[in-house]
């Protein structure tokens, strides 16, 4: 009754949190105002506050520009704590746009939603977001094209990373550079998650996205780790599957070491 309760309150907050911050990011973004980039992780951490997300941060994003972010996906909700980090654009399916709340933030965070079984729109995206990252834009890809169960990590998808690849083709844009970052969820109310236990925090399957939310937030105390690794750089001279492969292996030995406990940190309050 307790969790219940709770999870209607949290839910309440975000959509309120919501209500407050769309117009104005929305504002924002049509008169070009500072707003529109400091707002979005202003909700991303109000969300995982009262989704009950407490997160644990190794390294940091690259300062290097073009920046390509290459992460695993474990949940609707990796959208959510990296958007706590730093202002970033997502390449997300293009389902994800017509999410409640978390859809809207995204649209306005500039994402792009790639619609994959579309060739024609797919090429469309794909230099749009090559565009982007020629511009500075960082841009964040789920490389494993889908999401996994939070224990094991997915083959990357080279294909994903064509954009990167088309913005070296740019004035003046020679190289990409592309980081692997980690996503692992660890604990549950402080105790160590174990592979039984973490499919409260990945969704997979037939789970309806609804579904898994409130099952998260009846539970309200989950820890993730988040790893930033060593860069690699993406040139135009075809070595687009050499780092994606290089990628895969950072990410894979990042979320190992999370899902280990080895170099626990505090929460990180942000």
């Amino acid at each position: 009754m307790i969790s219940r309760f709770r999870a209607g309150l949290a839910f309440t907050g975000a959509l309120l949190t919501t209500a407050l911050i769309a117009p104005v990011v929305y504002v924002s973004v049509r008169l070009n105002l500072p707003t529109q980039r400091s707002l979005p992780p202003v909700w991303h951490r109000t969300i995982a506050r009262l989704f009950g997300f407490r997160i644990h941060v190794h390294g940091a994003m690259d300062r290097r520009r073009p920046l390509l972010i290459v992460a695993n996906h474990v949940s609707w909700s990796d959208i959510v704590i990296l958007g706590t980090l730093d202002y970033v654009s997502f390449i997300a399916k293009s389902e994800m746009s017509g999410w409640p709340m978390l859809g809207s933030i995204a649209r306005l965070q500039k994402s792009v939603f790639v619609e994959r079984e579309n060739r024609t729109k797919s090429r469309e995206q794909a230099s749009e977001i090559a565009a982007r990252l020629a511009a500075g834009d960082v841009m964040v890809l789920f490389a494993e094209g889908g999401t996994a169960d939070g224990n094991n990590i997915l083959p990357f998808k080279s294909s994903l990373l064509g954009a990167a690849e088309m913005a070296t083709r740019h004035d003046g844009v020679d190289a990409v550079h592309v980081q692997p970052v980690s996503i692992a969820y660890v604990r549950l109310h402080g105790v160590p998650m174990g592979r039984r236990y973490r499919n409260v925090a990945a969704w997979v399957g037939t789970v309806g996205l609804y579904q898994h939310l409130m099952r998260v937030l009846r539970e309200g105390s989950i820890d993730v780790e988040v790893r930033y690794g060593e860069p690699a750089v993406l040139s135009g001279s075809g070595n687009r599957k050499e780092v994606a492969r290089l990628m895969e292996e950072r990410v894979r030995a990042q979320m190992a070491r999370s899902l280990r406990g080895e170099d626990a940190t505090q929460f990180d309050p942000r």
